[in-house]
């Protein structure tokens, strides 16, 4: 039994079947989790050591780093099986829409730091922290998340089970 095939059946009735229509987004959630921890890692490692005086470097490293990691996730997991496009086209497209969700993931921590001025020395380095963290990697993450899901559905994987289509009387895995 899988690791998923087991969370499934510890999951009691109505949600196990809310859980199962709704696998894809639970995947691409967990993706996300994953992908989140990722990031905030490489974020605070870099905001604390070599990037100390650059925290939107460190955003968009950080959230490049688990840009990579995602499409992988993504691409085998969350989506394994839409499709629809030829494999280079569908990598291109997956890395321009993540580009664009870099946008989306570092404004609000630009907002916060640059015309909010939550920066250090007009507040307290606590509160830069605090503010760092909630914008850059709670608001910019939740926005992030939610833009990349509508776009890797309607541009990157367009098309509904054209890839390792489940067997008909097999029961859908999450």
């Amino acid at each position: 039994m899988s690791v998923v095939e087991t969370v499934l059946a510890a999951i009691p009735q109505p949600y196990r079947s809310v859980a199962v229509k709704h696998r894809e987004l639970l995947k691409f959630a967990l993706v996300g989790g994953t992908t989140w921890i990722i990031d905030t890692a490489v974020f605070l490692v870099l905001k604390a050591t070599v990037l100390a005086e650059k925290p939107i470097t460190a955003k968009i490293i950080a959230v490049l780093v688990a840009t990579i990691v995602s499409y992988v996730l993504n691409r085998e997991w969350s989506f394994r099986t839409r499709g629809g496009r030829e494999r280079h086209h569908e990598a291109a497209l997956f890395f321009i829409v993540s580009g664009i969700g870099v946008a989306v993931y570092t404004a609000p921590l630009a907002v916060s730091r640059y015309l909010l001025l939550l920066r250090v020395p007009e507040v307290s380095l606590l509160t830069q922290e605090i503010a760092d963290f909630v914008s850059g990697q709670i608001l910019g993450v939740l926005a992030g998340m939610a833009f990349r899901w509508w776009a890797f559905r309607r541009f990157v994987f367009p098309d509904e089970g054209v890839r390792r289509q489940v067997s008909a009387g097999a029961e859908p895995r999450l």
